[in-house]
């Protein structure tokens, strides 16, 4: 069985000649195999180190496990898809929701454990059917409101439990990442989030020395005296030790909550296979039932264990376009080096001190990025939001999203925020669509932005 894990040597395996590609059952020498590996994880490092800290979850844990996970699958897409799974930010704003409601860390790990187990059965189910079923169910009107009102549903977190923390570090590390981002270059850019984090550690070090003690919320409702970078755990952590486990917990409300999160993954999972086989020049289209289900059992597997979900990382198809470098070898290597973080306890003491300033700098920009991801989808879509049909469901649901409306049916059981604003919009969208005059269907919506060529040709056979 060939699992993806024999390259030929590109060319001498030093440089590759103006304007060729290394493709992915290609490499380079060793050397500058692991080398391209290390690039991967720093670029992969500055999302999936901090999701898990505001999940509350073990970044370390989270680190290895995004090792265990890549590892999954190139050896499920037969090393055809080069692709890194770090930790989702998509489930950020669903870990705070149960927790506000008083869950714990084994509340939302398994929680979105179901979530992997649903999205393993729809990659199977792609496998089967082909990706039609994806767009009949979650055409791009649904799936960008929903990655909307997901992103968007965040801005409380920042503005009620980061910001407060350390008001003027929270807006110098904004206007640096939102400088980072625009201004920088080629790799630069794709670590911007991990450059603005290091600042912030700077700065906050540099405010300490300056001004001493601040006077907030540190983790806690109560205001007190703290230093803004803390890092007297870093110390006493070893260097070498196990991550923390645990095992997953399961509980109706909050598993509700996350479920929705299955259309993003699904959005991201077909744009990305997509990009990667319009850079690589293969045809991916049978890998894409393929890899959502590996990111389904990734996900699976990851939680199980207490560790966040994965889905695949656009930073790093981002230095795979700015490198040329196709190979699932520098993949391998980087979830090697993954393997061997996710086994360094003082470094996960390094991420967990953090400052909240420092997160609320780089959450204002992040949440509203993975919000207006949605509104990309819509605009790669052509989706006309002057057809009511689009319009009022998708302006209901986001509006239900972001103020986190409730629907109570019993003293126990209610819907609200991301759950019942994904649903608003899928019910929403199909019941007027059934309903609904002749003229306002007349025009089929697109495919979704990484699907449209999908079952292309089965479709001119029929």
């Amino acid at each position: 069985m060939d699992l993806g894990v024999r390259w030929k040597l590109h060319g001498d395996g030093r440089t590759p000649a103006p304007g060729a590609v290394v493709r992915p059952d290609e490499r380079l020498s060793w050397p500058r195999t692991i080398g391209l590996g290390a690039q991967h994880v720093v670029a992969m490092f500055g999302a999936s180190f901090v999701a898990p800290v505001l999940m509350g979850l073990d970044p370390n844990l989270a680190i290895m496990m995004s090792g265990v996970a890549t590892v999954i699958f190139l050896i499920a897409t037969r090393g055809r898809v080069p692709s890194y799974l770090g930790c989702s930010l998509s489930f950020v704003g669903v870990a705070a929701v149960i927790r506000a409601s008083g869950g714990t860390s084994a509340t939302v790990t398994g929680a979105v454990f179901v979530v992997g187990v649903v999205l393993f059965l729809v990659g199977l189910a792609v496998q089967k059917f082909g990706a039609r079923i994806i767009h009949a169910a979650m055409p791009p009107i649904v799936t960008g409101a929903v990655v909307m009102l997901i992103g968007f549903n965040l801005a409380p977190v920042t503005a009620s439990t980061y910001w407060p923390t350390d008001q003027w570090t929270a807006l110098l590390v904004m206007l640096f990442t939102g400088l980072a981002v625009v201004c920088l270059r080629g790799f630069w850019s794709r670590i911007a989030i991990f450059l603005g984090l290091l600042f912030g550690y700077g700065i906050s070090w540099v405010f300490d020395q300056v001004f001493g003690k601040i006077h907030s919320a540190n983790g806690g409702t109560e205001a007190v005296d703290h230093w803004r970078l803390d890092l007297s755990a870093v110390g006493k952590a070893d260097w070498i030790g196990l991550p923390s486990f645990h095992a997953p917990s399961f509980e109706w409300s909050a598993i509700l909550v996350a479920l929705p999160v299955v259309i993003a993954l699904i959005a991201e999972n077909a744009g990305h296979v997509k990009a990667v086989g319009e850079m690589t020049g293969d045809n991916l289209d049978d890998k894409l039932g393929t890899a959502i289900s590996a990111d389904g059992a990734a996900s699976m597997l990851s939680t199980a264990v207490g560790g966040p979900p994965n889905t695949t990382y656009s930073e790093n198809i981002g230095v795979m376009a700015a490198t040329r470098v196709y190979s699932t070898a520098a993949y391998w290597a980087a979830a090697g080096f993954a393997l061997l973080f996710g086994l360094c306890p003082k470094f996960g003491a390094i991420v967990a001190a953090i400052p909240g300033g420092v997160l609320g700098g780089i959450t204002v920009i992040l949440y509203g990025m993975i919000g207006l991801l949605g509104a990309q989808i819509w605009i790669n879509a052509k989706v006309d939001l002057r057809n009511p049909l689009n319009l009022v469901p998708a302006a209901a649901g986001i509006i239900i999203g972001v103020g986190n409306v409730s629907l109570k049916f019993t003293d126990n059981f209610s819907l609200s925020g991301i759950a019942l604003g994904t649903i608003v919009v899928i019910t929403g969208y199909h019941a007027l669509r059934a309903m609904a005059p002749a003229h306002l269907k007349s025009q089929e919506p697109l495919l979704d932005s990484g699907t449209s060529t999908y079952d292309k040709e089965s479709a001119d056979k029929g």
